[in-house]
């Protein structure tokens, strides 16, 4: 009887937690969607593999069933995903109001607990003035040559290979760069390979959080771990040398340390240049490696983009001398190029953000009807939501940047689309780098590297594809078969002639 007793509780219990797990409190309306298994919530569909360019089946799915604003799980998470455009620039434009920064649990152990996107308030604008110290405009202005530099000495080795993957090249050559600039890091003279380390990291990266030795997440922590050490050591050692001047961003971390009343710690600083060391890498050689692609498939965009370079060097007194910071903010058509090989390659496919408090907004019949018309359930439209305090709100790029009431064609790779556009930031359509006060410090410093990059290429170069350029996205974007080009010089013989004709 006991037995029976027992038994029946254990079951109401279970029926309860898991009618508690798919039916969240709330003080109002949640927005329609779905919690998943219990535990798992919908995690593994949204890591699932896909090969579209086009929104991610997770979210278009959910989009159709739902409409543009919906309720999900993800690594035991309530999340409220937004692909409306109002609502992304509100969450924005409320950063430390009623949102703050907020990324899973594991992203918080893989980039450290002290990192720069976990960090508020006073502390992350402290931060980021230190960010913008290494990479704003005068800092910029005064690193153009030796990126120029860098990318002419990595495509001339490139050149006389029968064939190179372009992924890990950009990478190999922006990290060797950046490293260079934070931690005078050279790696042909170091003992250990510094970036061997970050490329464990980075596998297991966007992976399901499973900690258990052989799995990717675990890779990526003990990637992380030995990083870590490599900087920990360095910093160890940078305290007992004495150093005459600045040389690097490490020496002004050190002196930011050493000075009294400091709210830098030790912690904070090394997790700040591991972030760095990451993000200033991994992203921009994905995007060069798409570029290339995009090129290679495109001959009229080549075309252009190489007459607006040839255009530089035809009006220059001395054709070998190096860019100027003129001739870099004078590529129109490349930074209408770079603009728009982001928003097809929407890197991140997600930015997470914390409700402070319980928020109500309402989603308009208009912004749903923008949708797939007739396969959005009109009983949501006009409805007032709630988003919970405590709840994660996930914005999503993706839906954002191939939304066609927004962008003709939006699969298409056009260029001239953004002819005339003004982008000094984020916008409600374009988020390619983030948005509001966290907008991406680092934006930069990618379109240096990427628009000096390609004047090297296309003024020097011609390349053909050999295999590879398959993209999957896990969600993030992926070349599991790498990007295999071979790379010949041009005959400048024939270069000059042009410019000739062209003068």
């Amino acid at each position: 009887m006991w037995a029976l007793f027992i038994g029946a509780l254990i079951i109401i219990s279970i029926t309860h937690w898991v009618y508690s797990w798919r039916n969240p409190r709330c003080k109002g309306k949640l927005p329609p969607g779905s919690m998943g298994l219990p535990l798992l919530g919908e995690t593994l569909q949204f890591f699932t593999p896909n090969t579209s360019s086009d929104i991610p089946p997770f979210i278009k799915e959910r989009m159709d069933r739902y409409g543009t604003i919906f309720k999900t799980n993800l690594v035991g998470r309530p999340i409220v995903v937004s692909t409306d455009p109002d609502l992304n620039y509100f969450v924005f434009l409320q950063e430390g109001q009623l949102f703050q920064s907020w990324y899973p649990d594991t992203f918080t152990e893989i980039f450290g607990r002290q990192n720069v996107g976990s960090l508020h308030g006073f502390m992350y604008k402290y931060l980021k003035n230190m960010v913008l110290y290494l990479f704003g405009p005068e800092s910029l202005k005064k690193m153009l040559p030796e990126v120029e530099e860098a990318a002419n000495r990595k495509l001339h080795q490139w050149s006389c290979q029968d064939s190179v993957e372009l992924k890990d090249a950009t990478a190999s050559m922006i990290f060797d760069l950046t490293a260079k600039k934070l931690i005078s890091y050279d790696a042909d003279k170091s003992s250990e390979n510094l970036r061997e380390n970050f490329v464990a990291f980075i596998q297991g990266l966007i992976s399901f959080p499973l900690y258990l030795p052989g799995t990717a997440c675990y890779k990526c922590l003990q990637g992380r771990k030995r990083a870590m050490r490599m900087l920990r050591s360095l910093l160890q050692e940078r305290r007992t040398m004495r150093r005459n001047q600045q040389r690097d961003f490490f020496d002004y971390v050190l002196e930011e340390l050493q000075k009294k009343g400091t709210v830098l710690t030790e912690a904070i600083a090394l997790d700040l240049m591991f972030v760095l060391l990451f993000a200033s890498f991994e992203t921009t050689s994905l995007a060069l490696t798409l570029a290339v692609k995009f090129l290679s498939d495109h001959p009229l965009v080549l075309r252009q983009l190489t007459e607006e370079h040839e255009a530089i060097l035809n009006q220059r007194e001395n054709a070998d001398s190096g860019l100027t910071w003129k001739e870099y903010k004078s590529m129109t058509f490349t930074f209408q190029f770079i603009n728009e090989t982001v928003r097809l390659a929407n890197i991140v496919p997600g930015i997470f953000r914390k409700a402070l408090r319980d928020i109500q907004f309402k989603v308009s019949t208009k912004r749903l009807m923008e949708r797939e018309v007739g396969l959005i359930s009109m009983s949501h439209a006009d409805a007032g939501y709630t988003i919970p305090a405590g709840w994660a709100i996930m914005v999503c790029p993706p839906a954002v940047h191939l939304n066609p009431a927004k962008y003709e064609d939006p699969l298409a790779f056009n260029p001239w689309r953004w002819e005339g556009v003004e982008l000094n930031g984020a916008s409600k359509h374009f988020m390619a780098f983030g948005g509001g006060m966290r907008f991406c410090v680092g934006t930069d410093f990618t379109k240096v590297q990427m628009a000096v990059f390609l004047h090297c290429l296309v003024t020097k170069y011609r390349w053909k594809t050999i295999k590879g350029g398959n993209i999957v996205r896990t969600p993030g974007l992926q070349f599991p078969d790498g990007f295999y080009i071979q790379l010949k010089k041009k005959d400048t013989r024939k270069q000059e002639t042009t410019l000739h004709k062209q003068s």
